[in-house]
């Protein structure tokens, strides 16, 4: 039932003006055509044309042209047949297609086509889909066009490009639990690695709903961060070292703003816990700065783990109570952080000997309230601050990783000028970047793809009796 002719693609005028390019290009001096630069864009002109009759070729064997079919146990009646533009890799190629309606004329109409190849919005070719959704990622749709257009054959439109990621992350949230338990299974643990460590942080962000999310938040009696219209992205890592304390590998996450950064704090318990059931044998690290929410879910993770607060984070309270108690920028403040930054991080006990210091600087009086702030920060988090018996086992006493991982994965393309986000769109950019970043890309587009295809069976008729063919 599908279209089995077959064009004699040397017979395509596409072909015919390449042949004739090359025997004009043969049969003239070098650079009589013009410049090399302009050559090659001839020539690659050409050949993605080539591309696109190819294209066009194999597409429409995938069209299904039966009085009826089947999907998803519905019936639908042949309707229409008419043209469509798809987005391929080699550019834009438009051929002739066939529409179904579900029998009774109700519902949304099909096409066979794009549900056995599996478009992407009924317009990106599979291919062309994937090398377009990792290049917004990067940067925004308006360059993303502008350098499709220069490099590739592909010339989508800005707002082409700006719905792709929207509508890939659709499917990615729908099966996310299933789609990240599928890329786990697919990965090794480094067989070196004797830590795994785990930190949890955010950064802020311009929301589009910012303000009035801001505005919801102090109704609820929380207090806002941050300036007004920006909301924290939460960010996560889970990182692998080796028994010398070098880093093996590293995944990360981000999640718009959520209450309690629930979806992110779901990914890294699920993620811990396979990775425990695979190698029980790793130590436990968690990392984050002195913020009593991310604390709280750290602590509730099984096992306990080694609970680490970050030494640069731990560093700059110190500063900041010295400088209130010598003044800030003052020859006595530098040398006492100095001195002291190296006791808290190198000596047994050292975080007892900080927190001595700055209980003498108090009773002093010079920059009392800042001085007895961090003093409270200093006992709460005491637990947590012994570095010279951390680094001796050669573990991350810092949460380096994770803030490298708010700047690129969120900083670097949602704080760009003028940008404002919405929760959907500024996941599904965050989604593809965390994919990208984690090394997952490549499973993770395997599963996206095949998402986007459904099956389609064909329905004949013989002798009265019904029988389905898959197309």
């Amino acid at each position: 039932m599908e279209g089995s002719h077959k064009p004699d693609l040397r017979q395509s005028p596409v072909f015919r003006r390449l042949e004739q390019f090359v025997t004009e290009v043969r049969s003239q001096p070098a650079g009589s055509l013009g410049t090399f630069a302009d050559f090659e864009l001839a020539v690659r002109g050409l050949l993605m044309g080539l591309g696109r009759e190819i294209l066009a070729e194999e597409l429409a064997r995938y069209d299904v042209t039966a009085p009826e079919i089947e999907v998803e146990d519905v019936t639908y009646r042949r309707a229409l047949r008419c043209r469509q533009t798809y987005m391929s890799a080699c550019g834009p190629v438009t051929l002739e297609r066939e529409l179904y309606r579900p029998r009774g004329g109700d519902g949304r109409a099909i096409c066979p086509l794009e549900e056995r190849v599996g478009t992407v919005g009924g317009f990106w070719t599979p291919r062309a889909a994937r090398e377009a959704a990792n290049l917004v990622a990067h940067v925004t749709p308006g360059e993303a066009e502008t350098l499709l257009r220069e490099m590739t054959g592909m010339d989508p439109s800005k707002t082409s490009l700006d719905h792709l990621p929207k509508t890939l992350s659709a499917v990615w949230e729908t099966n996310r639990v299933a789609f990240e338990a599928t890329v786990r299974q697919g990965e090794t643990i480094p067989v070196e690695a004797t830590t795994v460590a785990i930190s949890l942080d955010g950064v802020l962000a311009p929301m589009r709903d910012g303000e009035g999310a801001a505005k919801q938040e102090q109704t609820e009696g929380k207090r806002p961060t941050g300036p007004a219209g920006y909301r924290e992205v939460g960010c996560a890592t889970l990182s692998f070292y080796n028994a010398e304390g070098d880093r093996l590998s590293t995944l990360r996450w981000a999640r718009m703003p959520e209450v309690k950064k629930v979806t992110l704090c779901a990914q890294i318990e699920a993620e811990l816990r396979s990775v425990l059931a695979s190698r029980p044998d790793l130590q436990l690290v968690k990392i984050a700065d002195g913020a009593a929410c991310n604390w709280e879910f750290l602590s509730s993770l099984e096992p306990a783990g080694e609970e680490i607060l970050d030494f640069f984070h731990a560093a700059e309270h110190l500063k900041s109570a010295l400088d209130a108690a010598y003044g800030e920028y003052s020859l006595g403040s530098r040398a006492a952080f100095e001195k002291h930054r190296l006791i808290l991080k190198e000596s047994e006990r050292g975080v007892d000997q900080v927190i001595r210091v700055l209980t003498y600087l108090r009773k002093r009086g010079t920059g009392r309230k800042v001085v007895t702030r961090e003093l409270r920060y200093f006992r709460n988090q005491r637990a947590r601050m012994r570095y010279a018996t951390y680094l001796s086992q050669n573990l991350p006493i810092g949460s380096d990783v994770l803030e490298a991982a708010c700047k690129t994965l969120v900083a670097q393309r949602m704080k760009r000028s003028e940008m404002r986000w919405l929760s959907s769109g500024g996941q599904a950019i965050l989604t593809l970047r965390s994919l990208i970043q984690s090394d997952r890309w490549e499973r993770a587009w395997g599963l996206l793809s095949e998402a986007f295809k459904t099956p389609v069976l064909v329905t004949y008729q013989v002798r009265h009796l019904t029988v389905l063919k898959a197309a």
